[in-house]
């Protein structure tokens, strides 16, 4: 696996492991988003930023056996990035999805997402590529405000800019009214992306809170 920083995403890129070339998740990301393939990402499926990457377990993967729990075990060991685990959970798989639940977000303390096909990742990671590039830019944004004028306090942006808007949307259960409810609430996406679940309860209740907080 390789470090943060040590592999460089353009804006609006996903690079593929050549592995998955010509797969579904593959075929359906085309002309979504724009998809590199290479050689050489070891355990990494996809990196969605320099520091985001996505482990992708398949039916097959979780069927197989257990080779797919040592890889996620050697990536938490070697890796800095952050690594997001995405898995298909059928009903020939559901038999094992508590197995790879108890591993991923117990053990290893990683982010564990589940999806019923490959169409359903390959959404899944364009919605992802979306939050991640807008968090990088709200970031980003933040620090050149502050070291334009530490005295200054940062400005929120407008909640109904149509970018952002659009990203919070993709959230899973939030529509445009909870979105701007959202935006509104937190004035931004990294303050979003970095609520508690108490904090998102004050604004869009128990059930939806606990939704977004997952994802």
């Amino acid at each position: 696996p390789v470090t943060a920083g040590s592999i460089v995403v353009p804006y609006g890129h996903v690079i593929g492991n050549e592995k998955w070339r010509g797969s579904e998740v593959a075929q359906r990301l085309q002309g979504k988003v724009r998809l590199i393939f290479e050689d050489g990402l070891g355990l990494v499926d996809f990196h969605l930023s320099n520091r985001t990457c996505i482990l992708l377990i398949s039916e097959a993967d979780l069927v197989a056996g257990d080779e797919f729990k040592r890889r996620l075990v050697r990536f938490r060991n070697a890796s800095s990035l952050r690594g997001i685990v995405i898995v298909e959970k059928t009903q020939i798989s559901d038999q094992y999805y508590s197995g790879v639940q108890k591993l991923v977000v117990l053990e290893l303390g990683m982010v564990l997402l589940p999806v019923a096909n490959q169409g359903e990742a390959s959404q899944l990671i364009i919605q992802l590529v979306s939050f991640c590039y807008i968090k990088t830019w709200d970031v980003r944004e933040q620090s050149r405000d502050r070291g334009a004028n530490p005295f200054l306090r940062r400005q929120r942006a407008p909640p109904a800019e149509p970018a952002v808007l659009r990203a919070v949307q993709r959230i899973p259960a939030v529509g445009k009214t909870k979105a701007l409810l959202l935006l509104q609430h937190f004035g931004s996406i990294h303050r979003l992306c970095n609520a508690s679940v108490s904090e998102l309860e004050q604004v869009v209740g128990q059930t939806v809170a606990q939704q977004i907080y997952t994802f």
